[in-house]
């Protein structure tokens, strides 16, 4: 899913392209990705963009008359910069948003169409898009301190949690947690001052570093390859493969859909968190640290 760095990088690729333009026409080539239905999708035909902004990792496009469109890319939505009046792929897309200067194509992969676009008018319509969550760039230390203990959670699903945190999902959170040297497991009620600094801290350069280095690479170029698996990360997505600060190889927990990747030399004192189908499968022979995992595996070879 894309996250705020990635976010933000489409609203800088978008702006120059799309912002202050009229909107010609709206294109669906699925009716689903359309969830509201007042005002219909149409009224924003032949209006202009006025202004494009960020809501979570929510898209919020803002037209004359107080119409706002709010896209939510979810897992696997992606954008396409195209020519104008390009067709609409069959497998793939979505919508398309013909502009004067190209046409925008929204794309899904994937089976489970999960994107979606609402059209809501007035400012207190969209007010019912925003969770509450935090800033954490914009935050001080004192204010984060605050949402993170608000509720006990892990730190995996405190930081992930988009009423607490706002634009941080399965990867950033990955890498954040590995900066901080913490563990994904870690209940946000047992973390001292230190460790909260430094959680503060890694957030706020992990973030930073990401959207420095995405809108970097990209420059003037419109986006074509917004992934949350990047062979620069630390862990996320690098199962099994050497930890870039210490070699240990990266470990990894599987659930759901997402899977959780993390160091355990670097965050959790050499000790391996239970994957819960892995754990329920091997029962007593489950690996507890990094020795008996690397004794489990030459047993096997």
């Amino acid at each position: 899913m894309p996250e705020l760095p990635d976010v933000l990088l489409y609203i800088k690729s978008l702006k120059p392209r799309i912002l202050g333009q009229p909107l010609d026409k709206v294109r669906l080539g699925s009716p689903f990705v359309v969830r509201s239905v007042t005002p219909p999708i149409s009224a924003i035909n032949g209006r202009t963009l006025r202004a494009l902004s960020r809501l979570g990792k929510q898209i919020i496009w803002e037209f004359d008359g107080e119409l706002f469109l709010v896209i939510h890319l979810m897992i696997a939505g992606r954008f396409q910069w195209k020519p104008p009046d390009a067709k609409i792929p069959g497998k793939l897309g979505l919508a398309a948003f013909d502009f004067p200067t190209g046409t925008l194509l929204l794309t899904e992969a994937g089976s489970k169409k999960r994107a979606s676009l609402h059209l809501v008018q007035g400012r207190s319509a969209l007010a019912a898009f925003d969770r509450g969550a935090l800033e954490v760039l914009d935050s001080s230390f004192e204010v984060f301190q605050r949402a993170l203990t608000r509720e006990n959670h892990t730190l995996k699903r405190a930081l992930t949690d988009p009423r607490l945190f706002s634009g941080i999902g399965n990867a950033y959170s990955d890498e954040i947690l590995h900066r901080a040297r913490l563990s994904p497991m870690k209940l946000t009620s047992k973390l001292s001052a230190e460790e909260t600094l430094r959680l503060y801290e890694a957030v706020k350069s992990t973030l930073k570093e990401w959207i420095e280095r995405l809108q970097t690479e990209t420059g003037s170029d419109f986006p074509s390859k917004v992934t949350a698996f990047r062979p620069e990360m630390a862990v996320h997505g690098r199962y099994g493969e050497p930890c870039p600060v210490c070699g240990s190889p990266v470990q990894r927990i599987v659930y759901a859909e997402n899977e959780c990747n993390y160091c355990a030399t670097c965050q959790t004192e050499g000790r391996l968190l239970a994957d819960r189908a892995l754990s329920r499968l091997l029962k007593q022979d489950w690996p507890r640290s990094l020795e008996d995992w690397e004794t489990h595996l030459e047993s096997r070879r």
